[in-house]
């Protein structure tokens, strides 16, 4: 597995909340939604190829 950057982020308790809310929706961590959205609007700017990070959007949650 290749090395990933680790960094701070700092969000509101209501930004926060939503997030949370979001991710149990669709059976992610808040961690892998933000990731998720992130990569999604990466390459919806142009500024990520669409294959340059399959794994991020093809990324399901463990089942249950």
């Amino acid at each position: 597995m290749a090395d990933k950057k680790r960094f701070l982020l700092r969000l509101d308790p209501e930004l926060y909340d939503a997030l949370e809310r979001w991710a149990a929706d669709e059976l992610r961590s808040v961690n892998g939604q933000i990731k998720f959205l992130m990569v999604e609007a990466l390459k919806r700017a142009g500024r990520l190829s669409r294959g340059k990070s399959q794994t991020a959007s093809q990324e399901k949650p463990p089942e249950a």
